[in-house]
């Protein structure tokens, strides 16, 4: 059943506002990818949301990057860049990997991955990867990547991004009938 009008612009295709606020109620999991940056040496980072596998053979996952994003340059110049499965613990994290500028790892723990880059203590697993193909996509650029070496890494659940925010999948379930139902519903 349709709910609601299609909100478009003057382009005639649907405003950016209401595209995101439909996308939402997609729920994604979350990674930091980090690398070590090729000219200082030092751990650079970012959050995704955007993230998936695409192949088993070869074994290969994609991810988007804003075109604008200036953590993107520093994670690419790598030869291998790392894939962290953030968990559900791990929300400062997150907003850390998702800040524009900073030191990005002060205060956190971290060890080499076999690539040696940062594998974050509490993620629930790491990926080594190098990426295979760009592909620019409106405002973002796909990003191919060949998983080199993997590993689990903690247990838990996963982070999730659910309708604008963060939590793990009990979460994202109250936070979905608590906007379905109100705030006073209770299953009887």
């Amino acid at each position: 059943m349709v709910t609601g009008p299609a909100h478009h612009g003057a382009n005639g295709q649907p405003d950016s506002r209401r595209f995101r606020q439909v996308l939402s109620r997609f729920a994604t999991g979350v990674v930091a990818i980090t690398a070590v940056d090729p000219v200082d040496g030092r751990p650079c980072g970012l959050a995704a949301n955007s993230f998936t596998s695409v192949s088993l053979n070869p074994p290969l996952v994609a991810f988007c990057m804003a075109r604008t994003s200036t953590s993107w340059p520093k994670v690419r110049g790598a030869k291998v860049l790392t894939v962290n499965v953030l968990a559900e613990t791990q929300q400062a994290v997150c907003a850390r990997m998702a800040a524009k500028g900073g030191d990005k790892f002060a205060g956190l723990s971290w060890t080499g991955s076999p690539g040696g880059n940062p594998v974050l203590d509490g993620a629930l697993a790491w990926l080594d990867c190098a990426v295979e193909a760009e592909h620019p996509a409106g405002d973002h650029v796909i990003v191919v990547a060949r998983a080199l070496q993997l590993d689990t890494h903690a247990d838990g659940g996963p982070l999730v991004f659910y309708r604008g925010g963060y939590g793990g999948v009990r979460w994202a379930v109250r936070r979905a009938c608590v906007r379905r139902r109100g705030p006073g519903w209770r299953r009887t």
